[in-house]
């Protein structure tokens, strides 16, 4: 079992993107620690097509991590939605036993500069975690009108922090990637699931999402020492912040001095979906004119 690794879990829709993220990864890893990738089995063929199959990553089938968990079931994983499926798989990687720790990237990710593994975990093995209280994101979201924003993350932790019956300051672990050891993933299983009778299957809703489960199930059970640190990526959540951020002189170059990569969100990035937009032409007017219209308004 290696101690650390690089993880994504995709599907056919965004190969595009992927290999994106694998040319960053090939040209930045400096430690060239290991690359899996997990997809449907249906999708094998489509990802070698797009990607080769040089080495350059290790290939998994999400298949066979659902079936790694002996209460699992795969017809629940085929009947779920594409998201929450994809979220549930990323979280059970732990269970093939590859690794005691993995960097899980989304496959919008992209690096920016050189990485290694001193900047996931300390000398002595323990992994870091992204924690921290989100304050600058969401004074920016009310800064532009968009308290929303602010609300509907907070309850979404609220929710989750009342599952552990934990009182005191909210926590978030998010943006990806995400830092993710797999003793914490134990540890849930262990303490909480197995408890109630019930599977990670049935504890990650959209309501309840995996990286604040993630979080809460550390700072509950503690199976590792927690080593806090900020998001490792800049991740443009919405095209008006990305709009905003690049108006005030936010460049890539500038980037590298905080942060390892970025991301680039796949639902305004249409143009590297694997079968294009397939949207009639008046909504993809209609959307072409409410980003023009945010773009304007990142000026006021």
């Amino acid at each position: 079992m290696k101690d650390f690794v690089l993880y994504c879990k995709s599907y056919r829709h965004d190969f595009l993107r992927l290999k994106r993220l694998l040319s960053s990864i090939q040209r930045f890893n400096s430690d060239h620690l290991p690359f899996y990738i997990s997809t449907p089995k249906s999708d094998r063929e489509a990802l070698i097509n797009i990607l080769g199959n040089d080495g350059s990553y290790i290939w998994v089938a999400d298949e066979d991590i659902v079936m790694a968990n002996p209460k699992a079931s795969i017809q629940k994983y085929q009947a779920l939605t594409g998201n929450l499926s994809q979220a549930i798989v990323k979280s059970e990687f732990w269970r093939l036993r590859l690794a005691q720790n993995y960097l899980c990237l989304d496959s919008d990710c992209v690096f920016i500069r050189p990485f290694s593994k001193s900047d996931f975990m300390d000398e002595s093995g323990v992994p870091y975690t992204v924690l921290h209280q989100n304050k600058e994101y969401f004074q920016l979201a009310i800064n532009r009108g968009k308290a929303s924003v602010e609300s509907n993350l907070r309850a979404e932790a609220q929710r989750v922090q009342s599952l552990f019956g934990r009182a005191g300051p909210m926590f978030f672990c998010a943006p990806a990637p995400f830092i993710w050891s797999a003793k914490v993933w134990e540890s849930l299983d262990e303490e909480f699931l197995q408890s109630k009778g019930i599977t990670l299957w049935d504890l990650i809703t959209p309501e309840h999402p995996e990286t604040l489960i993630y979080g809460e199930a550390l700072l509950k059970y503690r199976a590792i020492p927690l080593i806090a640190i900020e998001p490792l990526f800049r991740v443009y959540h919405y095209d008006w912040q990305y709009y905003l951020m690049r108006r005030i002189g936010e460049t890539q170059e500038k980037l590298q001095s905080n942060y390892l990569g970025v991301i680039y969100q796949s639902n305004w990035e249409s143009n590297l979906s694997l079968n294009g937009n397939n949207k009639s032409l008046p909504s993809r007017i209609l959307k072409s004119i409410k980003r023009l219209l945010r773009y304007l308004q990142s000026y006021l």
